[in-house]
């Protein structure tokens, strides 16, 4: 394995965790130049309480994966995740620092694989020397008009929590491609994934979203979503489950795992098409949801609406998506983005950093 630095311009690493792997890809310039699904096996995680107990494993994983492939870690300039359950931010690009870190450790916003991400940029970045680590975009990008913070209680304030890297990259190559800006514009974006969460994008800003980390919009592969609130407060007073068995209920076993025990949308989309008509109906029914949660949307933005984006590896399911369009078409124009890359966003604002044409910020407590 060679670490000479090479006269070539710098390589870009983005780095996107999920529950059971990481993608990393490495980037040149817009091009990819090596892409890998680094594999995190159940018994090699199980003895992890958390998921940020797992950042010395990961970094040592993909760190043998680059070596294994000869990348020459001395060219990498900069490495990028995703933002995680930290603070609420403006949308950018912020490097990582102690406060960052702090936060991502203890969970101050929730407990998340996404926020792994910031944490393996940063002790990636510090075992390549010359290296810089970036989150983009992270998910509490908060944008809300005052009146969509309003839950009904004043105990309880609706957060924003939801896909803003993804959400806002469709929005701005959809604006990029009629020609228009993207603060000209008001769309609905679903982000359709393990996890859905739906934006009203008004003039550039994500006025509303559903919070789809615990408990609102609809079900998806592993989020259990709206739930029924009284029986729910009946289960957490019931004995039967644990705070941390309840919480894990709603956020990572809930939706498609807890009926059908996966949470992988190709392997139901495939049992569907194999013949299970319980796996084709939870798709419809996910979908079903999904529109309803787009039809408040639509009514956010007063049913003023220049388009409806769909992205998100959930787009390629034929269930799903006869269901979902048959019911939002009436609302507007749909654009279907099913090729939308996590890694390769994130290595687009790499790609900005290095250019100077994104400013850094600082997070801040």
């Amino acid at each position: 394995m060679s670490t000479q630095t090479s006269f070539q311009s710098p390589l870009i690493l983005a780095i996107h965790p999920r529950i059971p792997f990481t993608n990393i890809g490495i980037f040149r310039n817009q091009q990819m130049m090596f892409l890998k699904k680094v594999s995190h096996p159940k018994e090699e995680v199980a003895s992890f309480r958390h998921y940020t107990d797992q950042t010395e494993y990961r970094v040592e994983k993909i760190l043998n994966e680059l070596k294994g492939n000869d990348i020459p870690l001395n060219d990498i300039k900069v490495i990028i995740g995703r933002g995680g359950l930290i603070r609420p931010v403006k949308a950018g690009i912020y490097k990582t620092n102690q406060a960052l870190l702090d936060d991502l450790s203890n969970g101050i916003g929730g407990e998340d694989v996404v926020n792994l991400s910031g944490l393996l940029a940063h002790f990636i970045s510090e075992q390549i020397e010359g290296s810089q680590a970036f989150v983009a975009d992270p998910v509490v990008v908060d944008e809300f008009d005052d009146i969509a913070r309003i839950s009904g209680h004043p105990d309880l304030v609706r957060r924003s929590v939801f896909h803003a890297l993804e959400q806002k990259s469709v929005a701005r190559k959809f604006a990029k491609t009629t020609l228009k800006k993207y603060e000209d514009l008001n769309l609905i974006v679903a982000q359709m994934g393990n996890g859905i969460t739906i934006g009203a994008h008004h003039k550039g800003r994500v006025i509303d979203a559903n919070q789809g980390l615990d408990g609102d919009g609809p079900f998806s592969p592993t989020r259990s979503g709206n739930l029924p609130m009284g029986d729910l407060i009946k289960l957490c007073f019931s004995g039967k489950k644990t705070k941390d068995e309840l919480t894990r209920m709603i956020t990572t076993e809930g939706g498609l795992f807890a009926y059908l025990g996966t949470h992988d949308g190709y392997i139901v989309d495939n049992m569907a098409r194999n013949g299970d008509e319980k796996a084709k109906f939870l798709l419809e029914a996910m979908a079903y949801q999904a529109a309803k949660t787009i039809g408040s949307m639509y009514a956010v933005l007063k049913g003023q609406v220049d388009a409806i984006l769909l992205t998100g590896g959930l787009t390629q399911s034929r269930y799903i998506m006869d269901e979902l369009l048959d019911r939002i078409k009436p609302m507007g124009t749909v654009h279907i983005y099913s090729s939308e890359d996590d890694v390769e966003t994130l290595a687009l604002n790499g790609y900005y950093i290095l250019q100077g044409d994104l400013e850094p910020m600082e997070y801040k407590h």
